[in-house]
């Protein structure tokens, strides 16, 4: 038996559509790996830089947008930015997304990503999250490390994009 899929796909004219949510602050090259990978899954991706109130970001919501921008010049026609202080479930809906990309680097994201996968889930059924596992090489990073890191000025080459880099020195000179 042939079930309808979740979302559209490309042989009908439409586009399978994921938003990748968070606060990238800064954008890490383990975003990079989970985006590069969501690739594969979808046609398009909309980075969504989310507003945090629980959080107080070093770089403001446009230089963030910005050094995203940057990652992805030239694949513009696969890769969107954009930015939401409501809800992702309904910035999904309002951007045709049907999927949620979530990265896990470890158990104790697991458990945190499963219960706001599940109240995205009852806030909207029409869109699914789907989990990848960061790259193995990317497992022990995080935003917060890399910030630490570069506010001590510790070595952060190849953790980061170089301008993300050269951003972060100049935060912390």
């Amino acid at each position: 038996m042939n079930e309808a899929l979740p979302f559209s796909t490309p042989d009908n004219g439409t586009f399978r559509i994921a938003l990748y949510p968070g606060t990238f602050d800064p954008i890490t090259n383990g975003h990079i790996d989970i985006i590069k990978r969501g690739l594969h899954l979808f046609d398009r991706i909309i980075i969504t830089v989310a507003v945090n109130v629980q959080k107080t970001p070093l770089f403001s919501l446009e230089q963030r947008c910005a050094m995203i921008r940057e990652c992805f010049q030239g694949q513009e026609d696969r890769i969107e930015v954009g930015a939401t202080d409501g809800l992702i479930v309904e910035y999904a809906l309002q951007h045709g997304a049907r999927a949620i990309i979530r990265g896990l680097r470890a158990i104790s994201d697991f458990d945190y990503e499963f219960q706001l996968a599940l109240m995205n889930r009852r806030l909207e059924r029409e869109v699914e999250t789907v989990f990848l596992m960061t790259g193995f090489r990317w497992i022990y990073i995080s935003s917060s490390g890399i910030k630490n890191a570069a506010r001590c000025h510790g070595n952060i080459t190849g953790l980061v994009p170089k301008h993300v880099e050269r951003a972060l020195q100049e935060k912390f000179a």
